[in-house]
């Protein structure tokens, strides 16, 4: 099995090579070579174009601009390392932990999935159900995405190839009564987690606001504080482009943190920065492949020293 820091580090393997090849990647993030106003320059740009954003570019830059003008003999690997600090300084506060839950509960705590369609969301729901009962935490997975056919089947055979106890209904059944039983199925059977997954039309849409939001209050009738997790699935590979639909879910839903999907195909995997930056939302989770164990804890330390290449 790969190490952590391994699928980090294959599945940003393009942003990487988009963030360096300007500058003559050498084995390490710019080998060993003397840096220049050229490649300085050019990596500046590079980081834009990964969608770091202008801001965190900026003070990456700063901090790599004036070592440079105090040593010009300055090379890769410390531009790589004082990069990497800035970068971290930056992600203080972004990595999502939830607190130590138990095996059984009476009540479970409650993760809604929320995401557009395409951002990976049934998949996650599915891959996030393996990942609590590969820790031994057994939990219920709701489907509430009633409106698209595909999500439904999608669910099922995911839940039935990981061993995964589903509750879900018909196409065009009521969201809210989907996310009622699956709650009602968690409490029968003392699970400590249930992950309901909701509908993915575009975010501009009311009727989905609207339905995300009778599926809170009906969870609320029943546990005060549920859905305790209000999660944004987002499709890494948008880039900045991602930060429109946080705003607006962020604003009607009251996200608690985020999900980032399918990094293992973009060369814009610094986008994840900007949306933490703009919101403070926590990530929690990373997704680098098809397979269960790709969705993984998302890391600071892993995803920088994947980004900068100072670790092989």
């Amino acid at each position: 099995m790969l190490s952590l820091f391994k699928k980090f580090k294959d599945g940003l393997q393009k942003t990487a090579a988009a963030v360096f090849k300007a500058v003559g990647k050498l084995g390490g993030i710019f080998g060993n070579k003397q840096l220049d106003d050229a490649m300085i320059e050019e990596l500046e740009e590079a980081l834009i174009g990964a969608d770091f954003g202008v801001e965190t570019t900026d003070e990456i830059m700063a901090e790599i601009k004036k070592a440079y003008a105090k040593d010009k003999t300055l090379r890769g690997q410390a531009a790589a390392e004082i990069g990497a600090s800035v970068l971290k300084g930056i992600l203080v506060g972004s990595e999502g932990r939830l607190s130590e839950l138990p095996t059984e509960a009476d009540k479970p705590v409650v993760i809604a999935l929320i995401g557009v369609n395409g951002s990976g969301k049934t998949t996650t729901t599915a891959k996030l159900g393996y990942a609590f009962k590969r820790d031994g935490r057994e939990p219920v997975l709701g489907a509430c995405d009633t409106f698209r056919a595909a999500a439904n089947e999608q669910i099922k055979v995911w839940s039935e190839r990981l061993g995964l106890e589903l509750v879900s209904s018909h196409q065009g059944a009521d969201a809210a009564a989907v996310a009622f039983d699956a709650w009602s199925s968690a409490v029968a059977r003392r699970r400590p987690i249930l992950v309901l997954d909701t509908a993915g039309r575009l975010h501009t849409k009311t009727n989905l606001l609207n339905e995300l939001v009778k599926i809170r209050r009906v969870l609320e009738k029943k546990d005060a504080t549920a859905p305790q997790h209000r999660w944004l699935v987002l499709d890494g590979s948008l880039g900045s482009n991602s930060i429109e639909q946080a705003r607006v879910f962020h604003r009607e839903f009251g996200l608690t943190g985020l999900i980032i999907t399918k990094l293992d195909g973009t060369s814009r995997g610094g986008a994840l920065v900007g949306i933490f930056r703009e919101l403070k939302l926590p990530i929690y989770f990373t997704g680098f492949g098809e397979q269960p164990e790709d969705l993984q804890p998302f890391s600071i330390e892993n995803y920088v020293d994947a980004v900068f290449g100072l670790k092989e």
